[in-house]
């Protein structure tokens, strides 16, 4: 096992220029967050495998630094599973207690990860802004969706505007827009203080996140009400035009 692993990393570090002691590391980093997340109830044991797989492709294809961001992903949306956890069993929108599974983490981790790789090929910094503006859509996504349903006003549905309940697909509430923000806005400020984006550059990964999450509920009301996509389907696709608007930019 561990030969095909170096031959692995041999052949990555051929094509993307990375050394094999760097990649070790990323790799024994990776494990052990994994385990963290999975005894944390953070993520089932096939969202651990998930993570593994996700969060090494980000620390060998941005370097160690784009951890931090990954981790304040993490921990913003285990605390915003947990708050107000037994109101949201009430009404039927708490997560699975067992965290949760890979789809889930490869619906809202395998864009930025994708875009950590494509930066080690090319060496092109756009790749890492639209990194930052997939972590940034996916922690946006998560806090103002579980802040959102705790919220005391009634929701509107983003497409008619009409009131619904709060927790329903493709509602949208001030609180869990303004705290989706705020998420945003501090995965961006992480990015930059480790140097994985330029500080000039660190508003646009914000503004992309806000257009995913924005795309995210008009997919919610549109579609998932339907059954036509489910969220982990309409998550990934958030994230992936929150990384597109952010290449573009």
């Amino acid at each position: 096992m561990s030969d095909m692993v170096s031959q692995l990393f041999r052949a990555y570090s051929h094509f993307a220029g990375t050394s094999g002691r760097s990649l070790w590391l990323c790799l024994i980093v990776t494990l052990a967050f994994a385990i963290v997340a999975f005894f944390a109830r953070a993520v089932s044991f096939s969202g651990g495998v998930a993570g593994v797989v996700v969060c090494f492709l980000l620390c060998a294809g941005a370097g160690l630094p784009a951890l931090a961001p990954l981790l304040t992903v993490f921990a913003m949306a285990w605390l915003g599973t947990k708050v107000g956890y037994q109101e949201k069993v009430k009404i039927g929108t708490a997560e699975k207690i067992e965290g949760r599974n890979a789809l889930q983490v490869l619906a809202n981790l395998s864009v930025a990860a994708v875009c950590a790789t494509l930066y080690s090929f090319t060496g092109k910094a756009a790749y890492l802004v639209a990194m930052a503006a997939s972590l940034s859509e996916a922690a946006a996504d998560t806090v103002s969706s579980e802040v959102g349903q705790l919220s005391r006003e009634k929701a509107h549905l983003i497409s008619t505007w009409e009131e619904v309940p709060p927790g329903t697909d493709g509602a949208i509430t001030a609180l869990g827009t303004v705290s989706g923000i705020a998420a945003a806005m501090v995965v961006s400020v992480v990015c930059a203080l480790t140097g994985t984006i330029s500080w000039k550059r660190f508003a646009i990964p914000i503004l992309a996140a806000l257009c995913g999450t924005i795309t995210d509920s008009f997919l919610g009301a549109l579609f998932e009400r339907r059954k036509i996509l489910n969220n982990d389907a309409v998550n990934f696709l958030g994230t992936l035009v929150a990384a597109l608007i952010a290449i573009s930019a």
